[in-house]
């Protein structure tokens, strides 16, 4: 039987592992910042229906430039976007190839600061974009000072930052960026995949698009939209750059289905979007328990929390795994992560841990 080595792959791909968290059947998974709850039974009926007038007429190519999605996520958004500022795909990580297929590629090069969201490299890789891994503080913070300095002694073409960071669940300050777009003759790409659930006072990289045609923010509707299914990304971004992705995107790329389901999501944002709070509790209640089982919790402004502290966490992983839990190992030595759920999903973390720790929660 023919093998992966007997095709004519490209050498680059040789020896590397597809992207994938594990999809295992277990009572509480929360390894994929997933939101836990279901999408409103009000909701369910205004997709359902939005669909149900599309079907008729799969027949026809879907509009290409969707145009009513645009202006719907340009109104959520705010901050004066027009719809020309906006493009979506079938989520955030299509819109991230499309910026690296229109702004990487060969003889190029793309910069984040690890660790971040493991899928920046992966498609930097797939587009043929060369990586350079920048470097965070030792608390996982970033520098404006340090971050220009990276930037400018490698000159990439493509600059990634994270706001919140995966998975570390930091939010940059506003002179990050700043410094960012100042020091690159390139794109910053901002990738706000996590904004919604961000603590009081984090300001979104929106904020200093102005005036900064250069400059990219990358939201989705798969986190704090109980959206994931759906695979929906959008950015912000210079009319120009919208331009710039239209050469490089297939033709018709958001189905007539996936544009009406995103609409009718966006018109009962406040729906879905209600979860949040909730979310936000049950990350700040796992960040005030960890220290009393002797772990580190990294500060959180995500869906989701980074602890440390761990003497082997790929055996703590798997006692979890034992008693019901899926978290997830992000490849950072003594260290795993964890997505805040539901209250009953986060008591079943927090009491399997500290069973594997010999405690009580």
């Amino acid at each position: 039987m023919t093998g992966l080595d007997d095709l004519p792959l490209r050498e680059d791909l040789r020896g590397r592992a597809p992207y994938g968290a594990p999809q295992l059947e277990v009572a509480v998974r929360l390894n994929t910042n997933e939101n836990s709850y279901d999408v409103p039974p009000d909701v369910v009926t205004a997709v359902v229906d939005a669909l149900s007038r599309e079907v008729p007429h799969l027949n026809r190519y879907p509009d290409r430039e969707f145009a009513a999605l645009r202006a719907d996520l340009a109104a959520y958004l705010g901050h004066g976007l027009t719809p020309e500022q906006v493009w979506a795909a079938n989520g955030s990580n299509e819109v991230l190839q499309q910026l690296l297929q229109a702004f990487g590629g060969s003889g190029r090069v793309a910069l984040g600061f690890t660790p971040a969201y493991s899928m920046h490299p992966i498609i930097a890789n797939a587009t043929g974009t060369a990586w350079v891994d920048g470097q965070r503080d030792s608390d996982f913070d970033l520098d404006a000072g340090h971050v220009a300095a990276q930037v400018a002694d490698v000159d990439p073409d493509v600059v990634f930052l994270c706001s919140p960071n995966n998975p570390t669940g930091t939010a940059l300050r506003r002179d990050v960026v700043i410094a960012a777009c100042e020091a690159a003759r390139g794109m910053v790409v901002v990738d706000e995949a996590y904004a919604e659930f961000a603590r009081e006072g984090a300001v979104s990289a929106l904020s200093v698009l102005p005036d900064r045609p250069r400059l990219v923010v990358t939201r989705t509707m798969s986190k704090a939209f109980t959206f994931a299914g759906a695979r929906l990304g959008y950015l912000a971004a210079a009319p120009a750059v919208c331009d710039a992705l239209r050469l490089v995107r297939l033709p018709y790329h958001l189905s007539s289905l996936t544009q009406a389901a995103a609409r009718a999501a966006l018109a009962h944002a406040g729906a879905l979007l209600s979860t949040v709070d909730a979310i936000k509790m049950q990350r700040d209640r796992i960040v005030d328990a960890l220290p009393r089982l002797g772990l580190h919790p990294v500060p959180s402004d995500a869906n989701f929390v980074l602890f440390g502290g761990l003497d082997d966490e790929k055996r703590t992983w798997q006692d979890l795994l034992d008693r019901g839990v899926l978290v997830r190992d992000v490849g950072i030595r003594h260290h795993l992560r964890v997505t805040a759920g539901t209250p009953d999903e986060t008591t079943a973390f927090l009491d399997a841990l500290a069973d594997t720790r010999g405690a009580t929660s």
